[in-house]
C-alpha cells in the first residue's frame, strides 16, 4: 500500500514537471510568433506603400518609354508584382 502511494508522488511530480516545462516552451514559442506576426504586418505595410508610390511615380509612364530606364522600371515592377503576393490581408 505505501508503495503504491509513493509511486504515485513520484509519478504526479514527475507529470506536473513536464507539463510545467512544456508550458514555458509553448509560451516562448508563442511569443515568437507574435513577433514574426508583427515583422510581417511591417512588411505588408512597406508593400503597399512601395506600391502605391511606384504607381503614383509612374503615372505618366515616361519611365516605361525611355529604354534603359523603362527596362530598369520594368524590372522594378515586376519584382513590386512578385511582393504583391506576400501581402497579409489583415487592414491592408
Amino acid at each position: 500500500m505505501i508503495l503504491t502511494i509513493i509511486t504515485l508522488l513520484l509519478l504526479i511530480c514527475v507529470l506536473g514537471y513536464t507539463s510545467y516545462n512544456l508550458l514555458k516552451k509553448n509560451e516562448k514559442c508563442e511569443d515568437i510568433i507574435l513577433s514574426y506576426e508583427e515583422h510581417l504586418s511591417a512588411l505588408s505595410e512597406l508593400i503597399v506603400f512601395s506600391d502605391k508610390k511606384l504607381k503614383e511615380i509612374d503615372t505618366k509612364g515616361s519611365f516605361e518609354s525611355d529604354d534603359e530606364v523603362g527596362f530598369f522600371f520594368k524590372h522594378i515592377l515586376f519584382i513590386q508584382e512578385e511582393l504583391n503576393k506576400f501581402k497579409t490581408n489583415k487592414d491592408v
